[in-house]
C-alpha cells in the first residue's frame, strides 16, 4: 500500500488508528470521504478503509479568507473568473439583445443565461487550471 496519495496527503491505514475521536467539522473539500476532521492545522478525511491527512498553513476555523488565499486559491480564483467572466459576457449580451430590439425582460434572460454559462465554464477551467499548478508546485 501507498502512504501517500496522488494529493500529497499522508495515507493512514484504520488498522494502525481505527477511531480518531475529533469532532466532525463541514470546512474543506471531502474528496468522497465519508466524514472530515480538524484539528489544529490537520485536515483529516475519514474513508471506508483509511484516513488521509496533511496539514493546512492556516487554520479556516480561526481566518477562512487567509487559508483560502494561501492554502485554496483555486477556489479563490475560480469563483473570480466565473463573477468577472459572467458579467462580462451578460452586459455584452444584454447590450447586443437592446440593439437588436428585444424588450428588457427578453434582453435580462437571455444576458443572465449566457453570463451563467461563460461564468460557469470560466470558472470551472480556472480552478481545474490553478489546482493542476498548484498539484504540480508541491
Amino acid at each position: 500500500m501507498e502512504f501517500i496519495d496522488s494529493d500529497g496527503n499522508i495515507i493512514i491505514p484504520k488498522a494502525v488508528r481505527p477511531v480518531v475521536g475529533l469532532q466532525e467539522t463541514a470546512l474543506g473539500s471531502k474528496k468522497g470521504a465519508a466524514r472530515q476532521y480538524r484539528h489544529g492545522n490537520l485536515h483529516i478525511r475519514d474513508y471506508d478503509s483509511h484516513y488521509t491527512v496533511h496539514m493546512d498553513r492556516i487554520d479556516p476555523r480561526k481566518n477562512p479568507l487567509g487559508h483560502l488565499l494561501v492554502d485554496a486559491p483555486e477556489y479563490v480564483i475560480g469563483a473570480a473568473a466565473a463573477a468577472l467572466v459572467g458579467r462580462h459576457v451578460g452586459r455584452a449580451v444584454y447590450k447586443k439583445c437592446r440593439d437588436d430590439g428585444k424588450s428588457p425582460k427578453d434582453a435580462a434572460v437571455d444576458a443572465i443565461v449566457a453570463g451563467w454559462v461563460a461564468g460557469s465554464s470560466a470558472g470551472k477551467l480556472a480552478y481545474t487550471a490553478v489546482s493542476a499548478a498548484k498539484g504540480k508546485s508541491e
